[in-house]
């Protein structure tokens, strides 16, 4: 048997940004979610993987993710990864995922679910830190749910930097670099970077920010200080179980006393409207790690459409 394969340029083509930003609305809302345990995590020689099932209505699907810490010095991605997704019903195969162009668009696409209930509506100037795919996919995510006029790249690589601010000017964006104090105008901060400790002051925070946090996704990790966590009205999490067992974000605020675990609230709820900014000059937050059921959703939704 031969399965279909579908590239990130089949994957883009299949399921529009938007349309993924709806699909991933549409399971986050669904009175019941895909069956999903927590990812695990294998030490293999050079790194790690990582194994995503999720099984629902749309299928079953698992990706295999590898992380290797010195693919970037072979110049090499850091991160591969591949999904198959089964037939729900028949559990027969019915089509192998670019993993990384999934986890890019899922990743982003919920990043912009949550930006789009909790970001004012007129926010328009976006701080990235980070100069990656993952930053070149939210920077387009922003765009779709809010009238981005402006970004600011934070990197400690220069070029990947300087690239990335091009390549938003080309689409029409007033970019430039800057360093980690340039939250202190922003409307929405997305933090796509593999940083282990904070990447910026969050003292230094402008009040009515949002903040989307994508790159830590273990309990040792954290790309936010405890001061962002502190002056969130919501911090919004894909699930408590998720967040709890791998946000390092949320677990060293809740063990500092910052916040507790009935501040946490899960994007369902802001989905569906039973959660959300209080008024004009709050700081919210939202804080992935990736969960597999956004996988299958996108996923699914996509060979739906072949």
């Amino acid at each position: 048997m031969t399965l279909p394969f579908l590239d990130g340029e089949a994957l883009a083509r299949l399921l529009p940004l938007p349309d993924a930003i709806d699909a991933l609305e549409e399971v986050f809302t669904a009175p019941r979610r895909p069956d999903t345990p927590l990812r695990t995590h294998v030490d293999v020689p050079g790194g790690e993987l990582l194994l995503m099932p999720s099984a629902g209505d749309g299928g079953t699907g698992v990706k295999l993710v590898t992380l290797n810490t010195a693919n970037p010095g072979r110049g090499l991605p850091l991160i591969h990864a591949v999904y198959v997704l089964f037939d729900a019903e028949t559990s027969a195969p019915l089509a192998v995922i670019d993993g990384a162009a999934l986890t890019a668009l899922r990743t982003s696409a919920v990043s912009a679910l949550a930006t789009r209930h909790l970001a004012r509506p007129e926010a328009s100037r976006l701080v990235l830190f980070g100069a990656g795919v993952q930053a070149t996919a939210h920077l387009d995510a922003m765009r779709a749910v809010r009238p981005i006029t402006s970004v600011r790249v934070v990197s400690r690589s220069p070029g990947p930097a300087e690239r990335l601010v091009a390549w938003a000017g080309a689409q029409g964006v007033e970019a430039s670099v800057a360093g980690p104090d340039a939250v202190a105008d922003a409307d929405v901060v997305c933090t796509c970077t593999t940083s282990s400790s904070p990447v910026f002051d969050g003292t230094r925070l402008a009040e009515g920010a949002h903040v989307n946090a994508v790159g830590a996704y273990r309990t040792d990790q954290r790309e936010l200080d405890h001061a962002v966590m502190g002056r969130a009205s919501v911090v919004a999490v894909e699930t408590l179980e998720a967040a709890l067992a791998e946000a390092g974000e949320v677990v060293g605020a809740i063990a500092a006393g910052i916040i507790g675990e009935d501040d946490l609230v899960e994007l369902g709820r802001v989905a569906s409207g039973t959660a959300r900014r209080r008024k004009g000059g709050d700081v919210t937050v939202f804080k992935a790690v990736g969960v597999a059921f956004e996988d299958l959703a996108v996923a699914a939704a996509a060979v739906a459409r072949r």
